[in-house]
């Protein structure tokens, strides 16, 4: 968790030191150009600045977000937040890795999952051995429970383990 919260406090400094600093002196620069309404840079560098705020806007959720996580309310041999578990589908016979992240962390194509999407919801709660029935856009899939490793096991059994890190080795499911 420590480290989850160093790498958004970093991102969200340099987030910070853009809106405060680089952005104002884009826009004065477009602004100097002349003509508004059709200057690109200028319009670049407002959207731009409107990107920077919402970003920095979630960065402080997600801020909030970890400081109302209890690391003692996180189960220890269960699927939660933080963990990251292979498992197999049972129709095709394919392995998948999944980590359960927060909502906006979420990225299928990486096997990063929202503890909140339909897959992450079935799988929280749940131990190796264990299946589970989904229902996905393109029909119910089960999944076998094949391996797990908590936050708990990522924080203490690897020192430098970062529970943002991306799993690799995914099937992309």
């Amino acid at each position: 968790m420590r480290h989850m919260r160093e790498k958004i406090e970093k991102e969200l400094r340099a987030l910070e030191h853009e809106l405060r600093f680089e952005l104002p002196k884009e826009i004065q620069k477009a602004v100097a150009h002349g003509d508004l309404r059709e200057n690109a840079e200028y319009k670049a560098a407002l959207e731009r600045q409107s990107y920077v705020q919402s970003r920095v806007s979630q960065m402080h959720e997600k801020l909030a977000q970890l400081s109302t996580i209890k690391l003692t309310a996180i189960p220890t041999d269960r699927i939660a937040f933080g963990s990251v578990v292979t498992v197999r589908d049972l129709d095709n016979d394919l392995e998948s890795i999944f980590e359960l992240v927060f909502n906006d962390d979420g990225d299928a194509a990486l096997g990063r999952i929202s503890v909140s999407s339909p897959i992450g919801r079935a799988l929280v709660g749940k131990e190796v051995g264990d299946q589970v029935t989904v229902k996905t856009p393109g029909g119910e899939r089960v999944f076998e429970v094949c391996s797990l490793v908590t936050l708990h096991q990522r924080v203490v059994g690897n020192d430098t383990a970062d529970a943002g890190d991306t799993p690799s080795g995914t099937d992309g499911v």
